[in-house]
């Protein structure tokens, strides 16, 4: 009897494959490998993480996933390669009360922010000069639109605490990290480290919201720990980042 006991107790065997970064072995920019990667972390589940060069990605991987890029994962040998269909998956297989849910209770907090990357991409990789402030200012409308969402309180959040009716809650759906921070976090941190690096662009001051939900995120080994570095990340948009034409 003993064993099946030690067995349920026993983590499954999850490999996380993600892009490896310029020198073939740290981690490399992929909002959508740091996604999985804060997601299992915070599941709480013991899992590997290997890197994979895509300048020379090894014969046995091919095996694996053929034709397929980071991210992917094994789950007991099983390769899943959809991004969305391995977070449900994950969700579903590592549940309570072993395992914390992550999927958050407000729905709205799954779609706040979804806009600004799209945004944003348009924004560096602009040419001409006399788009440059109409793109700035979509970009920034996204952002404010991100900020509102942060500030205004949700429906469950305690009336008491707060000063003049906003929100001082640390992520978007309330004080613990859920499943759509692991989506929009990556993202906005590769907003941030780009329009600086390529637009000498920063995240507008005024915006509390947003800088408040960016501090109280980098407090977290979970998400710090799975980015990768700023110069991982600006030189992968080396080539993207177009220069803005005299």
């Amino acid at each position: 009897m003993m064993d099946t006991a030690a067995e349920d107790d026993k983590d499954p065997d999850i490999e996380l494959f993600v892009k490896a970064g310029s020198d073939g072995e740290s981690i490399g920019n992929c909002p959508f490998s740091q996604r999985l990667f804060m997601i299992l972390w915070l599941k709480g589940v013991v899992f590997n993480v290997t890197t994979v060069d895509l300048k020379r990605k090894p014969a046995d991987l091919h095996n694996l996933a053929p034709g397929t890029h980071p991210p992917f994962l094994t789950f007991q040998g099983e390769v899943l390669t959809d991004v969305n269909k391995i977070e449900e998956y994950l969700e579903e297989m590592l549940a309570p009360p072993k395992y914390p849910k992550l999927a958050a209770k407000n729905r709205e907090s799954n779609t706040a922010g979804n806009d600004i990357f799209a945004k944003f991409s348009a924004y560096v990789k602009n040419t001409r000069p006399d788009k440059h402030r109409a793109l700035e200012k979509s970009l920034n409308k996204a952002l404010s639109k991100l900020d509102e969402y942060l500030i205004s309180p949700l429906p469950d959040e305690d009336k008491t605490g707060r000063q003049g009716g906003e929100s001082n809650r640390k992520y978007l759906d309330g004080d613990e990290l859920t499943l759509a921070d692991c989506n929009l976090l990556p993202k906005l941190h590769v907003v941030k480290v780009v329009a600086k690096k390529y637009r000498n662009y920063d995240i507008p001051s005024e915006f509390r919201g947003v800088w408040r939900y960016l501090s109280n995120a980098y407090t977290r080994d979970e998400f710090t720990n799975t980015c990768a570095a700023d110069v991982e990340i600006e030189l992968a948009y080396k080539d993207v980042a177009k220069r803005l034409g005299k």
